[in-house]
């Protein structure tokens, strides 16, 4: 069987998730991995619930603002795939969503609220590493309903975000783990922050501001978060200042 460009490309991700320099920004990993998991699966979102130490649910990030408005809907109701892998630790498996199916007996007000923003069917599976799970990879489909083999890719994709979280210079503790997570979840109110101060200075919504903030943040060898501190704060890089 010959390799296929596709194979190529889920490679080279794989290696990028999983080979980070010590130092790395956790949220750019995990970004990361969901924006490799849609571009590969042809999906229409994807996000990370993780596990705090009391074992919470909290979303940490997502690959666009729809999946990130139904992960903290999911939060507000109390209900939804996103908490249940999370909480499970175990993969979920394509579920459809429709007023007349299981799932709006599963998450009524889930389901709702996704059918309005154009989702169609919910997936997930777990992110953890050798040794004991963290959270969950949340997908979310339009139309395409993810197959098994689409499944086992975004697993992979996920376990080699783990294995990079567990493998830095020395074997990191659960505990550390945890605590670089919930770093990581303030660092995530920082970034939303910024992202609202610089598409009001910019005229532009937030995921154009995201993406700009990325964009800069890695020209200049930089931090997101970091990045995102300053902007928050109202220091804005002139090259990110086009409205000036």
């Amino acid at each position: 069987m010959s390799v296929t460009p596709r194979d190529v490309l889920a490679a080279q991700k794989v290696l990028d998730l999983a080979s980070r320099a010590d130092g790395f920004d956790i949220l750019e990993l995990l970004h990361d991995l969901t924006t490799h998991t849609v571009s590969l699966l042809g999906i229409r979102s994807a996000g990370v619930t993780i596990l705090d130490e009391a074992g919470e649910v909290d979303y940490l990030t997502a690959s666009d603002e729809t999946c990130r408005r139904l992960e903290e809907d999911q939060l507000e109701l109390g209900e939804g795939p996103c908490l249940d892998a999370a909480r499970t630790g175990r993969p979920l498996a394509p579920v459809l969503l429709r007023a007349a199916h299981p799932s709006s007996r599963l998450w009524p007000r889930f389901t709702h609220r996704a059918l309005h923003a154009g989702i169609t069917s919910v997936a997930a599976v777990p992110l953890r590493t050798p040794v004991y799970p963290l959270g969950a990879v949340n997908l979310m489909s339009s139309g395409r309903v993810p197959t098994r083999e689409d499944l086992s890719l975004a697993q992979v994709l996920a376990d080699a975000a783990g294995i990079c979280l567990h493998h830095r210079q020395t074997l990191r503790t659960k505990d550390e783990i945890i605590g670089q997570l919930e770093t990581a979840l303030e660092s995530r109110i920082v970034i939303e922050q910024a992202k609202g101060v610089l598409a009001s200075r910019l005229a532009t919504d937030v995921e154009e501001a995201f993406t700009l903030l990325r964009s800069h943040a890695r020209s200049g060898r930089q931090k997101l978060t970091e990045l995102a501190a300053e902007v928050a704060g109202g220091t804005i890089p002139a090259a990110l200042d086009t409205a000036r």
